[in-house]
């Protein structure tokens, strides 16, 4: 193998190093910005925090004003909200063919295997 050969390996090792240099360039330039983002959208949050903490006291102060008891409605919204959550997890079993209802008469019947 002559200088030729040795040139064009040490050639290749360099086109290969200005690669990943610009590779890591690149990806330095993507965390910056995906921190940029992170820190718009944590400030975001917080600030959507901040507005609905002082909705919530605004409502409850009007509500404790018309004489409305907001715990009581707080609940019955939450009771609704898993009565719905549990209607959802029912429907997808039976459209995934589940047969716990046939099991469970048959159970009841004193069919047991």
């Amino acid at each position: 193998m002559g200088l030729g050969g040795t040139a064009r390996k040490l050639q290749k090792v360099t086109d290969m190093a200005e690669d990943v240099y610009t590779r890591l360039n690149d990806l330095r330039d993507q965390i910056v910005e995906m921190r940029e983002t992170t820190q718009e959208t944590s400030d975001r949050v917080d600030r959507l925090e901040r507005e609905s903490a002082e909705m919530r006291a605004l409502l409850e102060a009007l509500a404790e004003k018309e004489g409305i008891d907001v715990e009581s409605v707080t609940a019955d919204a939450h009771i609704v909200e898993a009565e719905e959550s549990g209607d959802d997890v029912e429907s997808e079993e039976e459209a995934a063919g589940s047969t716990g209802e046939d099991e469970s008469k048959s159970v009841a019947a004193g069919d047991t295997e």
